[in-house]
């Protein structure tokens, strides 16, 4: 007997970038998520009947403080949590502007060169993500 299709967990977020203060290329922001005790793009489950879209920019502004704007459409990315499907929908965004509050959810944010940042992301997918947002010019 097959278990019956499980419909996806769906969710989404942001390869979030500014410009660096220096004037010399950009810095992206990473979440520190002590729940799991890792580094990540900001990201997040969505509501019914929310879009993709909406989700993404809720997610950011909750998870960073940070308003931004969408750019590029980056790839979906698949993975199972708790033996369930999950899809995350990505975009690069560039920040509008904000304050970071930590929270139970994130208690960091830092700001890094890309190269850093891909070092300090835990998830391999997360680092393919950035090099794709690298690769679309990030905006």
């Amino acid at each position: 007997m097959t278990q019956p299709r499980r419909e996806p967990v769906r969710a989404a977020g942001c390869v979030l970038w500014r410009p660096a203060p220096t004037g010399h290329g950009i810095e992206i922001a990473l979440v520190h998520r002590p729940k799991y005790d890792d580094w990540s793009h900001p990201k997040g489950k969505r509501k019914r009947a929310e879009t993709a879209e909406a989700c993404a920019l809720r997610e950011v502004y909750e998870e960073t403080g940070q308003r931004c704007a969408l750019g590029s459409r980056l790839p979906t990315v698949h993975y199972t949590v708790d033996g369930r499907p999950k899809e995350v929908d990505y975009w690069a965004a560039r920040t509008l502007g904000g304050t970071f509050v930590p929270s139970r959810e994130v208690d960091a944010l830092v700001w890094l060169p890309p190269a850093r940042a891909r070092a300090r992301l835990t998830q391999p997918r997360d680092r393919e993500l950035l090099d794709a947002a690298m690769a679309t010019n990030h905006r």
